[in-house]
């Protein structure tokens, strides 16, 4: 209650001190001031009476604190805009918009800058650490607006014309070719001798599927099917074994196994479910069966110890059911690219849907939808990864050099679980902070992402209370953003006790 209450007065305080800045910052009047219309003075009068502007700055705070304080009573009042709408809806149509274009960002960048950092932490000073660390500060120094015409540039406009005659010419094949050589070389290391097998090996089958996806020119009619999908199961059931449980754990590895089998089966029941009931409950749904029979198949195979088993099982059949649906999304590729509302042009530029489409088609719209998505999400990911890198990197290294580590070795455990159950676990203790106050951020939006792909969030509006100095907008914006800021730090300190149990309220005293 104490650190409520702090927080509480953080966030009136600081709304009070923004407000009047604010206020006294600009004049809302200035252009009809010097404007000549006739109709000006009138203009200023109304103006002044609906925004209050003949009342004192800290009284008028008050006045719309009171309006804020009605969302105890479910009746919340931000007051309305320079432009006479309501500032209420004009927050409710931006929130899902900036919800849709920055969450799927950070999760990536999350996911995929924390598994290069654990990755770039145990292979110190190799090839690839020294590649990841260089490509990190890269993209960390670059201006996010470069980066989005870039995008623009060459993953829309110029794949939109490839799309036209989708027949890779052998000489970006053997590019291609090259640099996945060169990262999965220094992925997996080792030796010199071995680094070149490993680079030879990716670089010929590499060339040998691109020219198949060329050939069958898989880029204008794309799909997996039930073959690809089961040795893709196979795979991830491996996979996720390996990080999970080690794959000496044969009930673990069974139960992954399990999985990939049933997903194979149940792959044309799916497409049937698919077409005959498109909607996202059905989606929901189908991800919560497939949980469940992933701890009942987890619960079938182990005899002892069988929660690791069954989140294991679980974690596969989820993987397994997202691949089934983005086969579902590549086979509405090419109907979606047929219809005149694209035109053969599917990757888009600007805006966050497309106007034209027959949004009744509910695969159609979410394909549109996700297409809309790619750019921005690219861009983002690309900023915030290299930080989620350079983090993870150098806390793990400093955890690793612990006591408690050479301990867990000296005890015999093997090197995964060394660092899954022991590293792992207290590198997540400082990242916890970063990825709380990231998802709080989200709510913010992306300001100049927005602006480039044309998106209305609430960077937008934040941008255009700025610019027309729209006191009520920009202090709606400021109190959600503010609100979740100081929520997410109050989340940080609960997610610390519950992952180090020697953090307790009122330890040390």
């Amino acid at each position: 209650m104490r650190r409520l209450g702090i927080l509480l007065v953080i966030l009136f305080g600081s709304s009070f001190i923004l407000y009047n800045l604010a206020a006294i910052s600009g004049d809302p009047l200035e252009a009809l001031r010097t404007s000549s219309s006739p109709s000006a003075k009138q203009q200023m009068v109304t103006l002044t009476r609906e925004l209050q502007l003949n009342v004192p700055p800290p009284l008028r705070y008050f006045i719309w604190l009171r309006g804020v304080l009605g969302l105890f009573i479910g009746q919340i009042d931000f007051g309305n805009s320079r432009s006479g709408q309501s500032v209420s809806t004009l927050v409710q149509h931006a929130i899902p918009v900036t919800i849709r274009l920055v969450t799927m960002a950070t999760i990536v960048a999350i996911i995929l800058g924390i598994t290069v950092g654990i990755v770039t932490a145990l292979r110190q000073y190799s090839r690839f650490d020294y590649a990841m660390t260089f490509v990190s500060f890269l993209m960390y120094s670059l201006p996010v607006f470069w980066v989005a015409v870039l995008l623009k540039q060459y993953l829309a406009i110029r794949f939109n014309t490839f799309l036209q005659n989708p027949q890779i010419p052998f000489g970006w094949i053997v590019v291609f070719s090259i640099a996945s050589g060169i990262f999965w070389s220094g992925v997996i290391s080792g030796s010199r001798k071995r680094v070149l097998k490993i680079f030879g090996a990716v670089f010929v089958a590499n060339v040998l599927l691109l020219e198949l996806l060329s050939a069958l020119k898989w880029f204008t009619h794309p799909g997996l099917g039930p073959i690809i999908l089961f040795g893709a199961g196979i795979g991830t059931a491996v996979g996720v074994t390996q990080l999970s449980l080690g794959l000496n754990n044969k009930s673990g590895l069974k139960a992954s196994l399990a999985m990939a089998v049933l997903s194979l089966i149940a792959y044309y029941p799916s497409q049937y479910i698919f077409k005959h009931s498109p909607h996202i409950t059905t989606i929901l749904l189908m991800a919560l069966f497939t949980l469940v029979l992933g701890a009942g198949v987890g619960w079938a195979f182990a005899k002892i110890d069988r929660g690791p088993v069954m989140r294991t099982a679980m974690i596969t059949g989820l993987i397994l059911a997202f691949l089934t649906l983005l086969d579902k999304l590549m086979q509405t590729w090419a109907p979606y690219m047929a219809t005149d509302a694209v035109n053969g042009r599917p990757v888009p530029t600007i805006g966050q849907a497309n106007a034209l489409l027959d949004q009744s088609n509910f695969w159609l719209s979410t394909l549109d939808t996700l297409m809309h998505l790619v750019l921005p999400t690219i861009a983002l990911t690309l900023i915030s990864f290299a930080g989620y890198v350079r983090y993870t990197r150098g806390t793990l290294l400093e955890v690793l050099n612990a006591d408690y580590i050479r301990t867990a070795r000296a005890k015999g455990l093997t090197e995964r679980t060394v660092i899954m159950r022991h590293a792992f676990r207290n590198t997540l203790i400082p990242l916890t902070t970063i990825i709380v106050v990231d998802f709080a951020g989200i709510i913010g939006g992306a300001i100049i992402t927005e602006s480039v792909f044309g998106w209305v969030g609430m960077g937008t509006l934040f941008r255009q209370a700025i610019s027309s100095f729209d006191l009520n907008l920009l202090m709606a914006v400021f109190f959600i953003t503010a609100s979740l800021s100081v929520l997410a730090n109050l989340i940080a300190d609960l997610l610390y006790s519950a992952l180090d149990p020697r953090i307790r309220v009122g330890a040390g005293k």
